[in-house]
């Protein structure tokens, strides 16, 4: 038998689903109200928690407008969500690490631990991974969930919504320790989305100098401006080719070229830019996802022997990024400008994704009574 909190919670278990035909709606969901009353249906390992609150990523909306990230496709119907926070409710008699009451963030994968990523350390690359929100695998925007509590960490009294946060900045710390960000180099970062914005507000806290942000939208650049007064802001404006969004990043950094290029929109233009901004012998690393196949321009990356990266979610993020928001290094709760609760999903989905609202990062918020 598990052990739980409480017997007095009494809201049904619900989640937000999304279909093949691009639907979007809130239904019941397991584990069921009883279940989790009673401390049912827990495996070796596994843990009942409570969310509390949910950060709508890019590639939520993007499951549920365009049903696929590249082989990753809905082809049922499916939870979103994998960037929650929330409180333990139970856990199986085999769990030693927590229990009821702890609150923890959710590092939303359950990995094999068999394959050769696994045993090297870089789990991200897991052949067998599980990870929630993905397809066929069912996500965390739900009021209850069950997970391993290995994959459960510790936040103390750090808020529910900054431990939401810790997904995000995790994808940012990875793109940082593996592209090699240090101390006084120029950087060029593509895109003020969330994760652009994460990773601008990690070089900042790295010291990096010149640091200049892209995007289309003048509102995401003010917001950046805001975020870190230091940032060098860069529009990008239709018409200009990559070569000539490059010379005029160039310029903004007083004509230091960026040694790394962070680029955040997977866009075949952005990635472009980056590639014709950097130095000889610079690297540019892409952190965004895109289309499966676009072109680039090959000869200006082997003429400057420019190294070109990739980074895939991440892995032994969660500590580090716990550290950096507990010790105020790294402040999240200005990204988060709208907050809605957990009956109102569908109304926070469209925020998220219509440009025109200014949202940077929308939570979802289930307060339930426990």
């Amino acid at each position: 038998m598990s052990t739980t909190t409480t017997t007095t919670i009494s809201k049904s278990n619900v989640g937000v689903y999304t279909n093949p035909a691009h639907e979007l709606w809130i239904a019941e969901s397991k584990p069921t109200l009883e279940e989790v009353k009673n401390g049912e249906g827990l495996t070796d390992g596994q843990v009942t928690i409570a969310i509390k609150s949910t950060g709508i990523c890019g590639s939520d909306v993007h499951f549920w407008h365009a049903g696929r990230i590249g082989p990753m496709i809905v082809e049922d119907t499916h939870i979103l969500g994998h960037e929650s926070a929330g409180v333990i409710l139970a856990v199986h008699p085999s769990v030693k690490t927590l229990k009821p009451g702890d609150r923890v963030a959710i590092e939303p994968n359950i990995i094999c631990g068999k394959c050769e990523p696994c045993l090297t350390g870089r789990y991200n690359g897991c052949e067998e991974v599980e990870f929630l929100s993905t397809p066929p695998y069912h996500g965390l925007l739900r009021r209850y969930v069950n997970h391993p509590a290995v994959w459960c960490h510790k936040i103390g009294d750090m808020s529910y919504e900054n431990g939401s946060m810790l997904e995000p900045l995790s994808v940012a710390l990875a793109g940082m320790e593996r592209s090699g960000v240090k101390l006084g180099d120029p950087v060029l970062i593509c895109g003020a989305g969330p994760i652009g914005l994460v990773t601008l507000l990690c070089c900042n806290a790295a010291g990096a100098e010149p640091m200049v942000i892209t995007d289309i939208d003048e509102g995401r650049l003010k917001f950046a401006k805001e975020l870190v007064p230091r940032a060098r802001l860069y529009k990008v404006e239709r018409g200009v080719t990559p070569e000539q969004a490059a010379q005029d990043i160039i310029k903004l950094g007083g004509n230091v070229k960026p040694s790394v290029a962070l680029e955040c929109t997977g866009v075949e233009s952005s990635i472009a830019s980056a590639i014709w901004s950097v130095k000889f012998g610079g690297k540019v690393f892409v952190i965004g996802v895109g289309k499966s196949e676009m072109s680039i321009p090959f000869m200006r990356l082997s003429t400057q022997e420019v190294d070109l990266q990739f980074q895939y979610r991440y892995s032994n993020t969660w500590p580090r990024a716990i550290r950096l928001v507990e010790s105020g290094v790294i402040d999240l709760k200005r990204l988060v400008t709208h907050r809605y609760d957990i009956e109102d999903a569908v109304k926070a989905f469209g925020t998220a994704a219509d440009p025109k609202t200014g949202a940077i990062k929308v939570q979802i918020q289930s307060e339930v009574d426990i």
